[in-house]
């Protein structure tokens, strides 16, 4: 039997969780088509509740910027996460005002010009090299304040997004109980943040 990607990560996180009920927040790059799920865990069954679909995705932003800084994708964002304290957020309204659309529920959609992913093999265009001003770093090159800085920034964003879509859950399922699966999962950083702010 063959389950879909989502469906996966939400049941890995809940059923070996100690709730009897939960809310189930799945976070990644990409399943099939979803790249944010949410789920509602209730004893032996978990129920859909809403997704965001590709290539509108947190984690392939996320990506976007591991790949600029000159990490490895899809193994090299923990470098990023690493990062980021010793920089400042300096980018974040460039981020916000050219390269994701967050809503105030937590939603959001991608400015696909800025990102190659869906349609070639790099992840980002020259209109995101232009925003930022300058090509990206290649894997040898030094790493300097400028990527400590956008590393800084982009993890900013990151936890606004997961601190709002949390808040979102909390009031429309009305649930105590978080579960969190997929790749943007492994941010512990973001993870902290959402223990520290006391929502679930």
């Amino acid at each position: 039997l063959f389950s879909e990607h989502h469906q996966s990560h939400a049941a890995a996180a809940f059923y070996p969780s100690p709730f009897e009920e939960a809310v189930v927040l799945c976070m990644d790059g990409v399943g099939e088509w979803a790249t944010t799920s949410t789920w509602i865990g209730k004893g032996n069954r978990i129920k859909p509740l809403w997704e965001i679909s590709f290539p509108h995705s947190l984690g392939l932003l996320y990506s976007a910027f591991t790949y600029y800084c000159g990490f490895k994708v899809n193994s090299g964002e923990y470098k990023l996460m690493g990062l980021a304290p010793y920089g400042l957020p300096k980018y974040v309204k460039e981020i916000k005002d050219h390269l994701i659309d967050i809503k105030d529920d937590g939603t959001f959609k991608l400015d696909m010009s800025y990102f190659k992913y869906h349609r070639g093999f790099r992840m980002t265009s020259q209109k995101f090299h232009k925003l930022f001003g300058s090509a990206p770093r290649g894997a040898e090159k030094e790493i300097t304040q400028f990527h400590m800085d956008l590393a800084a920034s982009i993890q900013v964003v990151t936890e606004e997004v997961v601190l709002k879509i949390a808040k979102s859950l909390r009031q429309e399922t009305g649930l105590k109980n978080l579960c969190l699966a997929g790749g943007v999962a492994l941010n512990c950083v973001a993870n902290g943040k959402l223990l520290s702010e006391k929502i679930f």
